[in-house]
C-alpha cells in the first residue's frame, strides 16, 4: 500500500463502487465510500466487508464508509459517481448543494436515461455545471477488478487536461488507464453494449454455439458504432476498450448481470420475475433497450439486434422466434448494415 496521496469520495456502494474503492485505495489514496442505506455503511466500518456486495472481499483500510453525502464528498479532490443510472439525477441534485467547482467529477455508470435517451454526462453535467467531468469505462467487471485482476480503462473528457489527470489518479499496475475524447463515443458504446448482452445470454440459453455468439457480437458491434456514427462518435472509438473491448467482456457471461438476464429469458422465465431475483442489481441493458428504440426512430438507423431484444423484453416475443427473425431477415452487403 501507497503513502495516502489525498481523498476521493466514491458514491455508491454497489458492486462497482466497492471494487473502486478497493482499487483507488490501493492505489494510494484514502476513500470514502458513500452507501445509501446506514446499515451498510456501518457494517462496512464495522466488519470491513460490503454486506451486500462483494462481501467475500475485506475493505482495506484506507476505506471509509458513510451514509452522510455531505461527509462523504467534503475535502474530496475527486468525486466518482458509481450509482446505477436511474439513481444519478437524484444524486446529482443532492451533491448540488455540497460540492464546490474544484471537485471533478467521474461518471462511471453505464447506460441511459429513462425516458429521454440522454447520455449520463449529459445528466450530470445539467445538474452540476461548476464541475469538471470525465467518463470512466471500459471492460471492467467490478469482481475481477476487486480481485486485483490486470485490466483496463478508457478516461474520456473533451478537456485533454482532466483526462491526464483522471487517467493519473485511477491507474495502478493492476488497472491502465487510457485517454479519449470521444465522450459521446466512450459514452453509447458502454451503454449500448449491454443489450447485446442480452442478446449474447439470449443465445446461450438457448443452447446456440460459439458461431452464434461470435457473429451476434461482430453484427452488435456493427450496429452500435452505425448509431454512434450517426449521432456524432467516431468510429475508431467502437474498435476500442469501451466498445468491442466492453462488448467481448460483458457477452462472455458468469459474472454479467445483462447475460443473466438474457439467459433467464431463454429460459421462459418472466423479466419482473428475473430482476426481482436480482436483489437489487441493475442490469442497464433493459432500459437501454428501451432507449435504443427511442434513437433508431429520431436517427433512422435500423438496429436489428437491439430490436429484436426489445421485442423479447417488451412485446412478448419467444425468444427462438426472435433469433429466427434476425436470420431470415433480407440478404444484404456485409458493409451496409
Amino acid at each position: 500500500m501507497r503513502e495516502a496521496r489525498g481523498t476521493i469520495a466514491v458514491i455508491g456502494a454497489g458492486s462497482w463502487g466497492t471494487a473502486l474503492s478497493m482499487m483507488l485505495a490501493d492505489a494510494g489514496w484514502r476513500v470514502r465510500l458513500w452507501a445509501r442505506r446506514s446499515e451498510t455503511a456501518e457494517a462496512i466500518q464495522r466488519d470491513r466487508r460490503n454486506p451486500r456486495y462483494l462481501s467475500a472481499f475485506t475493505l482495506p483500510d484506507p476505506v471509509t464508509a458513510t451514509s452522510d453525502l455531505a461527509e462523504a464528498v467534503a475535502g474530496a479532490g475527486m468525486v466518482v459517481l458509481a450509482v446505477p443510472s436511474d439513481g444519478i439525477p437524484e444524486t446529482c441534485q443532492r451533491l448540488a448543494a455540497c460540492l464546490v467547482p474544484a471537485q471533478g467529477l467521474v461518471s462511471t455508470a453505464k447506460g441511459l436515461e429513462h425516458g429521454t435517451g440522454r447520455r449520463l454526462s449529459e445528466v450530470v453535467a445539467a445538474a452540476l455545471p461548476g464541475n469538471r467531468l470525465a467518463v470512466l469505462s471500459g471492460p471492467n467487471l467490478a469482481p475481477e477488478v476487486a480481485a486485483g485482476i490486470a485490466t483496463a480503462s478508457v478516461a474520456a473528457c473533451e478537456n485533454a487536461p482532466f483526462a491526464a489527470e483522471v487517467q493519473a489518479t485511477f491507474s495502478t499496475p493492476r488497472f491502465r488507464v487510457y485517454t479519449n475524447q470521444d465522450v459521446l463515443g466512450v459514452e453509447l458504446g458502454g451503454a449500448l453494449k449491454n443489450i447485446i448482452a442480452i442478446g449474447a445470454g439470449v443465445s446461450d440459453g438457448l443452447g446456440s454455439g460459439e458461431n452464434t455468439k461470435a457473429a451476434l457480437m461482430t453484427r452488435g458491434l456493427a450496429e452500435i458504432t452505425r448509431l454512434g456514427v450517426a449521432l456524432g462518435a467516431r468510429t475508431e472509438t467502437f474498435r476500442g476498450l469501451s466498445g468491442m473491448g466492453d462488448l467481448i467482456a460483458t457477452c462472455a457471461g458468469q459474472k454479467s448481470r445483462n447475460h443473466f438476464v438474457g439467459h433467464a429469458l431463454a429460459q421462459g422465465r418472466p423479466l419482473p420475475d428475473i430482476l426481482a431475483e436480482m436483489r437489487g442489481q441493475v442490469a442497464e441493458g433493459v432500459e437501454t433497450t428501451r432507449a435504443a428504440r427511442q434513437l433508431s426512430q429520431q436517427t433512422g438507423v435500423e438496429l436489428p439486434i437491439a430490436a429484436a431484444v426489445y421485442a423479447i423484453l417488451f412485446e412478448g416475443v419467444a425468444p427462438r422466434e426472435a433469433v429466427q427473425g434476425l436470420m431470415t431477415r433480407a440478404w444484404r452487403d456485409e458493409l451496409e448494415g
